[in-house]
C-alpha cells in the first residue's frame, strides 16, 4: 500500500484573552476559504519561521498589535483533515499585548466569552480547541 501525496499546512493560531476573560475572534472574510466563519487570529506559518515569529508577524498585520514572544503560551493544538490538506495548527494563549485590537484588513472581530466560543461558526479546526479554553478560563 502507497500513501497518496497529501499535503500538510502548518497553522498557527492565538486565543488573545483581555482584562475581562474575553476571547477574540475573526471572522474570515469573503473570497477566502471558509468565509464568514469566525476564527482564532494567526495565519500560516512562512519557511525558515517559527509558530511564536508567525504570531507576532501576522497580529502586526492584522490586528495592529504588538505582542512579545514571552507572553505567548502554548495550550493545545488541532488536527484536522480537509479535502485536498491535512491541517496542523497549535494554539497559544495570550494576555498581555501592546497596543488595541482593531481590523487592519476589513476583517470583523469580536470579544467572546469562553462558554459562548461554541456558538459561533467557527472552522472544522478551530471548534475542538473551544472546550481547552472553557477549562482554562472558565465561563
Amino acid at each position: 500500500m502507497t500513501a497518496s501525496p497529501f499535503r500538510i499546512l502548518l497553522v498557527v493560531a492565538v486565543a488573545l484573552v483581555d482584562a475581562d476573560g474575553r476571547v477574540l475572534l475573526a471572522q474570515r472574510p469573503e473570497g477566502k476559504q471558509l468565509a464568514g466563519l469566525w476564527e482564532f487570529p494567526g495565519g500560516k506559518v512562512e519557511q525558515g519561521e517559527r509558530p511564536e515569529e508567525t504570531l507576532i508577524r501576522e497580529l502586526r498585520e492584522e490586528i495592529g498589535i504588538e505582542v512579545k514572544e514571552a507572553c505567548l503560551a502554548p495550550l493545545t493544538f488541532a488536527s484536522h483533515a480537509y479535502p485536498d490538506f491535512h491541517l496542523l495548527m497549535p494554539l497559544y494563549v495570550c494576555r498581555r499585548w501592546e497596543g488595541m485590537a482593531r481590523s487592519m484588513e476589513g476583517q470583523a472581530l469580536k470579544w467572546v466569552r469562553p462558554r459562548a466560543l461554541k456558538d459561533q461558526p467557527m472552522p472544522p479546526a478551530d471548534a475542538p480547541l473551544i472546550p481547552f479554553l472553557v477549562d482554562l478560563l472558565g465561563p
